[in-house]
């Protein structure tokens, strides 16, 4: 018998404990990659300000077979002009994931008593993909026009992006990307980087990545053929429900010797995201902060302090304005006085205007403020 006091009301599953994780855990996004700890707040300050060169175009084209074509050229104020070219293009999953079909047979009546025949049988493959071997034979009322056919099909489960790029100091950059290869989760970057107009300037890079939704990881192996060393940066980032903790080490194969570390600690949400970073083996500790006020105002800033010389080392803030849905206006100052005004405006569905203005608020009345254009086409 039920107590009088128990309610007839049905309980739901689980707890408000258990359902108050989970939507943290939703909200809190997926873990990033050491390198994008604070990494809001960086491109807030550093991004989508055009003064830094005094001209910049960008070309950016899709070929019919999904081919992305990316060509940059960019003046700077000392004269000097570059550029470069990349094709980037993925090679989509292809292949069937279920064995060949055979209900293309035809369907005349038989005139002998074996027309047709097939065999299909699976093949050892590498993980995550599928070898299938299909032999078929037909016959027909003569026999000259019998016709075997055996066939291999292979259908993998992940894609490979093929990178090349050509810069105007003859740096030919060639990169292969394969992604969930090994497991889900890991991507290989193997990138080989030569200049043709100079002897042993090759470089080869192996990139090795892998995450889940509470650890990633990273691994950089660069051979430089110049002097023969082999180096490698190792970074691993982890987090619960916003809070994230990560750290990064280089190792010289030929000192033998770690170079350098570093140690981070970063909380994030959809809203806002703070972080705080020991780089340079702890020497210099950098502060971030990143907010998005609203739909149309976003703000951040980012503090250094170097803890030999024991004195700030660096203090930036800005700040992004949506004007509407094609344009935005950002401001940024740091502790120099310098300020920045970027101005940016899709002036058509393939084409972007970006200016840019730099001034030295405590020398108005003198030479060297910058002001920069950016033009992109996309089609």
């Amino acid at each position: 018998m039920a107590s009088p006091l128990s309610s007839d009301i049905p309980k739901p599953f689980g707890s408000t404990e258990k359902l108050a994780s989970q939507v943290n855990r939703a909200f809190a996004g997926p873990v990033p990659a050491f390198g994008d700890l604070g990494k809001a707040a960086n491109d807030l300050i550093n991004k989508d300000f055009y003064h830094t060169s005094q001209a910049t175009l960008d070309v950016k084209l899709r070929a019919p077979n999904g081919t992305n074509v990316t060509v940059k050229g960019k003046q700077n104020f000392d004269g000097v002009t570059s550029g470069s070219v990349e094709g980037k293009h993925t090679l989509k999953p292809h292949g069937r994931h279920s064995p060949p079909s055979s209900s293309s047979s035809s369907t005349q009546q038989p005139t002998r008593f074996i027309r047709f025949a097939q065999l299909l049988t699976p093949l050892p493959a590498p993980l995550r993909t599928h070898l299938w071997l299909f032999i078929t034979s037909a016959t027909t009322a003569a026999p000259s026009s019998a016709h075997q056919r055996i066939s291999l099909t292979l259908a993998h489960q992940t894609g490979v992006t093929i990178t090349q790029a050509y810069s105007t100091n003859s740096l030919l950059d060639t990169k292969v990307e394969l992604n969930d290869l090994v497991a889900p989760g890991a991507k290989i970057d193997l990138q080989n980087l030569w200049n043709p107009s100079k002897a042993n300037s090759a470089a080869q890079k192996i990139n090795l990545a892998f995450k889940n939704p509470n650890v990633h990881s990273r691994a950089f192996i660069n051979y430089a053929q110049s002097n023969g060393n082999i180096d490698a940066v190792v970074d691993v980032v982890a987090g619960h429900e916003g809070f994230l903790v990560g750290g990064e080490a280089a190792y010289d194969v030929q000192k033998a010797a770690i170079t350098r570390y570093g140690l981070a600690l970063a909380y994030q949400t959809p809203s806002y995201t703070a972080s705080i970073h020991g780089m340079q083996n702890l020497s210099i500790i950098a502060a971030s902060y990143y907010q998005k006020v609203n739909s149309s105002v976003e703000v951040g800033t980012k503090v250094g302090y170097d803890v030999q010389a024991q004195k700030a080392s660096g203090l930036e803030l800005a700040s992004k304005y949506k004007l509407d849905p094609l344009s935005f206006a950002k401001v940024k100052v740091n502790d120099r006085g310098i300020a920045a005004l970027a101005y940016s405006t899709k002036l058509n569905a393939g084409t972007t205007l970006g200016l840019g203005l730099s001034l030295d608020t405590q020398k108005l009345n003198e030479a060297g403020h910058k002001i920069g254009t950016s033009l992109t086409f996309e089609g």
